[in-house]
């Protein structure tokens, strides 16, 4: 059959109507509204899935460890929120060469990690806040004490910052919202105890941040886990 002009210029202009339609795409879909992170009260909305565990923890027979609610001892030990922290905080094997011995904890404040020396030049990472401006703990230490549930007592310097702690001026009880948390390990250094500790706290949402008097604060069941993993007399510095 022969087309006419008209038949032709009809027949080109479908088809190319056909194909801009076929070329079309769906706009893209809206956000999500990003869940809040805290409910109206002030408590914090998350859940207890942390990163998981890299490929080089197997070597070292490290294992994911539980952040749901569990019984510790006669206390129970609350949940974390580990979507709450940034990832880069959440306990991890990494590779990390050292001339420090195996068990040896290096302190980054910069950073706001801690490093467990491993062998082959791996370390076990974990998460930390660290002092504010002025209070950070730098230098070298042992561990000469470990605590389960400690008892936390408030220096004199913070009495004077805040009175209302001169009701612990004799010390708080361990517990779940006792600052020192779960465990505690506490620091010698310049040959005496100058109030450094690195210590479980029921804060976990400011995991990475600049906000302690200058302890080292854990999440509780990594403040656990590495007090289960190294004795008195562990060798700690700051890097």
């Amino acid at each position: 059959m022969i087309l006419t002009r008209r038949q032709v210029l009809a027949s080109s202009t479908a088809t190319c109507a056909l194909a801009l339609a076929g070329c079309e795409t769906a706009p893209p879909p809206a956000p999500v509204p990003e869940e809040p992170r805290f409910t109206e009260d002030g408590r914090p909305i998350a859940t207890t899935r942390a990163k998981p565990l890299s490929d080089l923890a197997a070597r070292f027979g490290i294992t994911p460890i539980s952040y749901e609610e569990r019984l510790d001892g006669d206390r129970i030990l609350p949940a974390t929120g580990m979507s709450l922290i940034p990832p880069q905080f959440h306990r991890q094997v990494v590779e990390y060469p050292s001339y420090h011995p195996p068990g040896t904890i290096l302190v980054q404040n910069s950073a706001r990690h801690l490093f467990l020396i491993l062998d082959d030049g791996h370390a076990l990472r974990y998460g930390i806040s660290v002092g504010r401006e002025g209070r950070t703990w730098r230098g070298r230490g042992r561990i000469y004490r470990r605590a389960v549930w400690p008892t936390w007592t408030p220096t004199a310097r913070m009495i004077r910052e805040d009175p209302s702690l001169s009701r612990f001026a004799g010390g708080m009880p361990g517990g779940p919202r006792n600052p020192l948390g779960a465990r505690a390990l506490y620091l010698m250094s310049g040959g005496r105890d100058q109030g450094y500790r690195i210590h479980g706290t029921p804060e976990y949402w400011l995991i990475g941040e600049y906000v302690s008097s200058g302890c080292i604060r854990m999440v509780n069941q990594d403040a656990i886990d590495l007090y289960e993993r190294v004795p008195i007399g562990t060798q700690v510095f700051t890097i």
